[in-house]
């Protein structure tokens, strides 16, 4: 994708201990770990790397700025379920690419940031562009790394793998002096690789614990799995399915387990939380079984937890201990693997008849089971939700789709149905806006024969626009879908509901973003009606190079349902009867 042609890994490298550089020793270890593309942006302190590149048959992606860097190492790895790896300066390179750290970090995202920092000689006297990046990015890294020996460079960049991906993933920062890079050792891969992950003592499932679920399991009237991203970082996809089959549970999901569980599945029940259905909510709220599975009890999820769930039992299969009873006290601990765990659990459970608690749920939806075209008529006006169906619609579901934080981040949740794990990404815990765009290029180069499509807002967009001219200089096909309501939106709707509809600092000027598509090279075309979208969005992808869709949206539409801040999970605010898109058909 727009680069030059690399020579072939050295086997020797990796096989025969050989005299390299700690620049070249920094690409010889990427290439054992299986790295063929990379993120970055160059710097004086990191240059000794950039020009040992050429060596090596990795393929840098030049971003315009390294919080790109780092979202589009994000991207990669949640598309393809590898380490994304990112590479920036010192100083100003390296703090840029903190927001991107602390986006992956809050969702539990293998990453491996590199940066170059000053001389070991000078490292502590303030230096041009020196800045202790160990020191910043301590509480929003799984582990970091200062090296200033040559020597430490292969196991350090081995050893950050490791951490990146075992356990809990997450972001590691490896930072790595001008010295280092410069002075030469014997490198030898297999020498550098690091002991054998050890599980922390607590991951161990005792079979009484084991036992305790099941016993739940076998007399729970009511039960609900709650599917968090722990589904898909675990594999565990299928597990959670044959559990949810055999023991007829229905399957609510949060934003970052979208996917894990097939939306067409009769016991998907939806999104829950402070935008999810309304009937996945008060299904939770009615349970007397919660199984939590590789989710967290997030604030976004529970509500006030004073009044959450206050019937149900409540299991939790975490891989990480800090999060049991960190925000809801549960009722048994299966701490370790989900998929391992579900592995030795299911053989416990047997089959049960839950249809009587399947009818009931359904009953809470009303007439309608699943937002459709049905409840979405043409009104004359362009709702955003009429864009994400028709995006759902138009591609079959059959796209990995990017979004960046905002309304219509939970529109695309609620209307776009995915079937397949890794096929929606989008910031979660750390909600960042300028998220899509970089995030989609790196997905791209995960997954290349796969259409993707970024779905952004106005305001989020305009934070990291500057990457269209990545994809240009990557020659890269990424359709673009901008919902434009001339707001920062979902601030406007706080803005809307609790602050007396004053307005401030939330109306939006944007660029003519067609023409600012046109200017990097992009085709695109503005959407003013519903007519319009299918037909355009049919252009986009059918052409030949990425495309840019500037959506032409009710400016003052709101997400609902909503439990505003404080309130319990079952206190939503409902869309209004005589909207013209209809939640349900027994709405209030």
């Amino acid at each position: 994708m727009g680069s030059k042609a690399k020579p072939q890994a050295s086997e020797a490298h990796l096989t025969t201990p050989t005299r390299l550089t700690g620049a070249e020793i920094v690409w010889a270890t990427l290439v054992g770990e299986g790295v063929t593309d990379v993120f970055g942006y160059p710097g004086g302190a990191i240059l000794p790397v950039y020009d040992a590149l050429r060596k090596f048959p990795i393929h840098h992606t030049l971003v315009r700025h390294e919080q790109g860097a780092a979202h589009m190492a994000d991207g990669y790895a949640r598309a393809s379920g590898k380490v994304g790896v990112a590479i920036a300066t010192s100083g100003p390179g390296a703090t840029n690419l903190i927001t991107g750290i602390a986006t992956a970090m809050l969702d539990s995202i293998p990453i491996v940031c590199i940066t170059g920092n000053v001389s070991s000689k000078i490292l502590g006297t303030d230096a041009f562009q020196e800045v202790d990046i160990t020191g910043i990015t301590l509480p929003v890294t799984k582990h970091n790394f200062l090296v200033n020996r040559v020597e430490d460079i292969a196991p350090a960049i081995r050893h950050a793998f490791q951490i990146a991906r075992s356990g809990r993933p997450g972001p590691v920062l490896v930072d790595i002096t001008k010295d280092a890079q410069q002075a030469s050792a014997i490198f030898d891969f297999a020498a550098a690789e690091p002991r054998p992950y050890r599980p922390h003592p607590m991951l161990k499932v005792e079979a009484s614990g084991l036992a305790h679920a099941a016993e739940l399991i076998r007399n729970a009237k009511r039960p609900v799995i709650l599917a968090g991203h722990g589904i898909m970082e675990s594999g565990a996809m299928e597990q959670v399915r044959t559990l949810a089959e055999r023991a007829q549970i229905p399957v609510a999901l949060t934003l970052l387990g979208l996917g894990g569980f097939p939306a067409s599945h009769p016991l998907n029940l939806g999104m829950m939380g402070m935008h999810g259905e309304a009937w996945v909510n008060h299904a939770i709220q009615e349970a007397d079984l919660l199984i939590a599975c590789g989710m967290r009890f997030d604030d976004r999820v529970t509500g006030s937890t004073s009044t959450y769930a206050l019937k149900a039992k409540k299991i939790h299969i975490e891989v990480d201990p800090s999060e049991i009873n960190k925000n809801i006290k549960v009722d048994v601990a299966l701490v370790g693997d989900l998929r391992a765990v579900l592995e030795d659990l299911l053989p416990l459970v047997p089959g049960r008849d839950g249809s009587a608690w399947l009818k009931t749920i359904d009953a809470s939806k009303g007439a309608v089971a699943v937002r459709d075209i049905k409840n979405l008529p043409d009104s004359g006006h362009l709702y955003a939700a009429h864009v994400v169906h028709d995006l759902w619609r138009i591609t079959g579901g059959n796209a990995i789709v990017v979004t960046d934080v905002g309304q219509h981040q939970m529109w695309e949740a609620q209307y776009f149905h995915h079937e397949k794990p890794r096929t929606l990404i989008t910031s979660g815990g750390l909600g960042t806006m300028g998220f899509a765009l970089p995030a989609a290029i790196g997905a791209k180069f995960a997954c290349p024969d796969k259409e993707v499509w970024v779905i952004a807002g106005d305001g989020g967009f305009q934070m990291t626009a500057a990457e269209l001219s990545t994809i240009v200089q990557e020659g890269i096909k990424i359709n673009i879908a901008i919902i434009n309501n001339g707001y920062l939106g979902m601030v406007r709707q706080w803005q809307e509901f609790f602050y007396e509809r004053n307005y401030e600092a939330t109306p939006l000027v944007s660029p003519d973003f067609v023409k600012l598509a046109d200017a990097h090279g992009i085709s695109g075309r503005a959407v003013h009606t519903r007519a319009e979208v299918a037909e355009v969005v049919a252009e986009a992808r059918s052409h030949n190079g990425s495309f840019l869709i500037n959506f032409m949206v009710e400016k003052e539409d709101a997400v609902y349902p909503m439990i505003p801040a404080g309130n319990a999970l079952h206190e939503m605010i409902r869309r209004p009867g005589k909207s013209p898109i209809v939640e349900t058909p027994d709405d209030k």
